[in-house]
């Protein structure tokens, strides 16, 4: 998590806490009741009574629209039934992640008829209850493999030949006999001396040192030794890669359930921008787009100055390119270029426009990222919408979250919790209590047995029944994560972070996307990647990716063992370990398509697309059906811009407590409950913000 998220003064939640007032990540249930902070509650021993409404989250939709029911006056209370926030939209680390799918292997359906006794005793005259689901069913086919060592950490040292040779047959000789030199103590470097002192006793060690630090002896009065120059390269020391070095630098990992990126010009980024709320997190470009063609990872051309440069395509087909991108740009204002294609898929577009294979598969799937099917009109708003993205904080159109997706549900908490929001952990609602008079939500139950009056409830997909629905049919979403012990595609650094487009083997297989981070998105330890694979399921996560992970990686025949050749023989990433499951897609999925309560509103867990939109217009749509007169997430104020009245209470709403007249308190109420924005702010929304008019400025801290 970044340290900016989670630094601010009495708003922290840790993630194992039984209940914690803080914006934590993003939760499960949220309730949301108007007059809260003013009239009308009642907080006592534990039970919460909201005067008139309330709503229930877990992911991204859930928690921006918490954010902004807070940030307009709203009370909010988020509650999670599982001791980790964000549901499916969640980050973990490596271990975290284990524990999770130990969790999910051994998760059983709650029996709830014994507490259905002391519901009834909750229940007044003219009430019902309608019991939610305990258990979440969002996830299923899950299988994991470990290719890694199971060996003990070792390291294994490369001995440049240039700077290493011996000089003549008594070196090597006793190299040999295991004699100890001042010569080889130079060549292997601290770390080899370091290794090799698990072999010998410590009284060699000692003496070994000695050596080391000893400057009085002259290199005349030494036997002829190898030595090493200034100018030699340095000892290149490659460790080895375990499962106990995964497990003991599990910390590193920020593995994410979803793999989405940010469009630059997206509704989340303009969203974030708006809120104000971007201070709260760091950002970082997506440095390369990739495509997967004939078995080989290459480089997609997609700003102006990648064609130009690119060696994969002619002069003819860079001059082909340029010119079908410029008219992308402004399609609309000739519609006689593609009306006769209106109804005919994109592909067979971008076939009558003369281009060649090459670019066809570019533009489709790297580009436009549509499928064969999509019409033409829909392929063009695509390519159009990539190509307006492109150049605003980069050579690409998309952003990553340092630290993992689970960091943009947590900075919608975090300005939730600002403006008065309650966050609890391992707290969750039993069933709601409906008025069957006006067949609306008046409360609900929580699994304290606690009744919690409202007038509105927001809950996330997983929590209704099956028999609370109108339809099951449901999309599903194949998901993989790898870690690997290199890139896809090696470059000149090591830090890049990669969007891969694999097309379609066939006709009915779907179009694979493979993030791959690196370590400097804060997502795994340094030497190795993390790699996220997605496509809409056709079967099982694993028979789905299983032939693109064997395509692209090296995996051994059995669990377990090592990948062969050296790590110079591999032509091939190694696979270390890998996670298959499927994921519930239910964006498709009608608000009519629920047999529930007016006032009860139904969010949809992650799409299948790369990015966001979905999820934010979705969070828009429900809270103007709650407010329909109030704005949308509003700008937060800066810290320093927060003007205090003497001795006059703050405004209700503002989610501030009253300060007192000194300039000591007020300087400590504004440093208490204002955002810390010192580490976490983005180092590149800045440039936007004075970019586009439209955009708020940037915090001043920056």
């Amino acid at each position: 998590m970044t340290a900016g998220v989670n630094s601010g003064s009495g708003f922290g939640a840790g993630a194992g806490s039984e209940s914690a007032v803080g914006p934590g990540i993003s939760s499960s249930i949220l309730g949301v009741a108007e007059g809260w902070l003013g009239s009308g509650s009642n907080v006592g021993s534990g039970l919460v009574v909201f005067s008139s409404a309330m709503h229930t989250v877990r992911g991204l939709t859930e928690s921006v629209i918490a954010a902004a029911c807070s940030r307009v006056g709203q009370s909010v209370l988020h509650l999670d039934r599982r001791n980790y926030y964000a549901g499916n939209w969640a980050s973990f680390t490596f271990n975290g992640l284990l524990s999770w799918i130990e969790e999910y292997k051994n998760q059983q359906e709650v029996q709830i008829a014994e507490s259905e006794q002391v519901w009834r005793s909750l229940i007044d005259e003219g009430e019902d209850v309608m019991p939610l689901s305990s258990v979440d069913s969002t996830i299923s086919n899950l299988e994991v493999f470990s290719y890694a060592s199971e060996e003990e950490e070792k390291e294994e040292t490369k001995t440049p030949l240039t700077s290493c040779q011996p000089v003549n047959a008594e070196t090597e000789s006793e190299e040999t006999k295991g004699g100890s030199t001042e010569g080889q103590d130079t060549c292997t470097g601290d770390d080899a001396t370091e290794s090799s002192g698990k072999t010998q006793n410590e009284e060699h060690q000692e003496q070994l040192a000695s050596e080391i630090a000893e400057p009085s002896q002259s290199q005349d009065e030494k036997e002829p030794q190898p030595i090493s120059s200034p100018a030699d390269p340095p000892v290149e020391v490659e460790k080895k890669i375990t499962y106990q070095k995964l497990l003991k630098e599990g910390r590193r990992f920020n593995i994410d359930l979803v793999s989405k990126l940010m469009y630059s010009r997206g509704a989340l980024v303009d969203l974030l921008i708006k809120s104000n709320v971007s201070r709260y997190a760091e950002f970082k470009n997506i440095s390369r787009i990739l495509t997967c063609r004939n078995g080989k990872v290459e480089q997609v051309p997609c700003s102006r100055a990648d064609v130009f440069a690119s060696k994969q395509l002619t002069v003819v087909e860079k001059r082909m390119l340029m010119k079908f991108l410029t008219f992308c740009l402004d399609f609309e204002q000739h519609p006689e270029e593609y009306q006769d294609y209106s109804e005919k898929p994109f592909s067979e577009f971008l076939k009558s426009k003369k281009l060649t294979e090459n670019l066809q598969d570019f533009i489709l799937h790297s580009i436009a990222m549509v499928t064969q099917q999509t019409l033409t009109e829909e392929g063009l708003k695509a390519t159009q919408h990539f190509l307006r993205c492109l150049g605003r904080y980069g050579n690409t159109p998309f952003l990553f979250p340092l630290y993992g997706l689970g960091e943009i549900p947590q900075c919608f908490c975090r300005m939730c919790a600002v403006f008065g929001g309650i966050y609890c952990l391992r707290h969750s609602v039993q069933c709601l209590v409906v008025d069957k008079g006006s067949n609306k939500v008046k409360a609900v139950i929580d699994t304290r047995c606690q009744k919690i009056g409202c007038s509105h409830f927001v809950v996330e997909d997983s929590y209704i029944r099956d028999e609370q629905r109108q339809s099951t049919a449901y999309r599903q979403i194949s998901r993989a994560v790898l870690i690997t012990d290199r890139s896809v595609l090696p470059s000149e650094t090591d830090q890049q972070i990669s969007l891969v487009t694999i097309p379609p083997v066939g006709s009915s297989a779907p179009a694979v996307r493979m993030v791959e981070l690196c370590s400097s998105s804060m997502t795994c330890m340094p030497g190795t990647y993390l790699v996220h694979l997605t496509c809409s399921s056709s079967g099982t996560a694993q028979e789905d990716l299983a032939p693109v992970v064997s395509q692209l990686f090296d995996v051994p025949a059995i669990p377990g063992e090592e990948p062969s050749g050296g790590s110079e023989e591999r032509s091939k990433p190694a696979v270390l370990w890998v996670m298959y499951f499927n994921m519930r897609d239910t964006s498709a999925q009608d608000s009519s398509g629920y047999s529930l309560p007016s006032n009860v509103h139904v969010c949809t867990g992650p799409d299948s697309g790369l990015g966001s939109d979905y999820s934010i217009k979705l969070a828009e749509s429900v809270f103007h059906h709650l407010l329909p007169d109030e704005d949308f997430c509003p700008p937060a104020p800066n810290p320093e811009d927060i003007i205090y009245d003497g001795d006059g209470p703050q405004a209700e709403g503002s989610g501030f407590d009253e300060s007192n007249n000194t300039e000591e308190d007020k300087s400590q109420a504004e440093e208490e409950k204002s955002p810390s924005t010192e580490s976490s702010e983005p180092a590149e929304m800045d440039s936007v913000t004075q970019e586009t008019p439209l955009d708020t400025s940037p915090p001043s801290e920056e």
